[in-house]
């Protein structure tokens, strides 16, 4: 097997490792993927335009519309109007939002905890660098 074929199995392996985990912490709540993925750069960044939201989250506005609908229904977030333009909408967090927003980083940090427990600090500080180029390539 030559290397880049490693490389794949290894990332689809944990793609679907992490995603299988994420679902379950997400199935304890009444959230959706989405939402919860869309409270974490909320709870991260404060308020933010639909746009920017939709553009951080790297979805279409509007699937973000979809998302923070439901989130505004199970009363995790609300829409202010836009002081500087009454076109656009910011989004934030409700305490109910704040309070999903924790939980779930700490279900994140747990995890982060886990893996960096396996590993030396200078394999966390590579790993660390190694996903930040990632991060910047996709």
């Amino acid at each position: 097997m030559d290397l880049i074929e490693e490389l794949n199995e290894n990332l689809v392996e944990f793609f679907d490792r992490f995603t299988s985990w994420e679902n379950s912490v997400i199935q304890q709540s009444s959230m959706t993927v989405s939402g919860a993925h869309a409270i974490e750069k909320l709870g991260h960044n404060g308020s933010m335009s639909m746009k920017d939201l939709s553009k951080s989250l790297g979805v279409t506005t509007g699937t973000v519309t979809v998302t923070v609908d439901r989130l505004e229904k199970g009363g995790y977030a609300v829409r202010d109007r836009s002081e500087s333009d009454r076109r656009s909408y910011i989004i934030r967090l409700t305490e109910k939002g704040e309070q999903a927003f924790s939980d779930h980083h700490s279900h994140h940090m747990n995890l982060s905890d886990e893996i960096a427990s396996n590993l030396s600090e200078d394999e966390v500080r590579s790993l660390v660098r190694i996903l930040e180029k990632i991060n910047r390539t996709i």
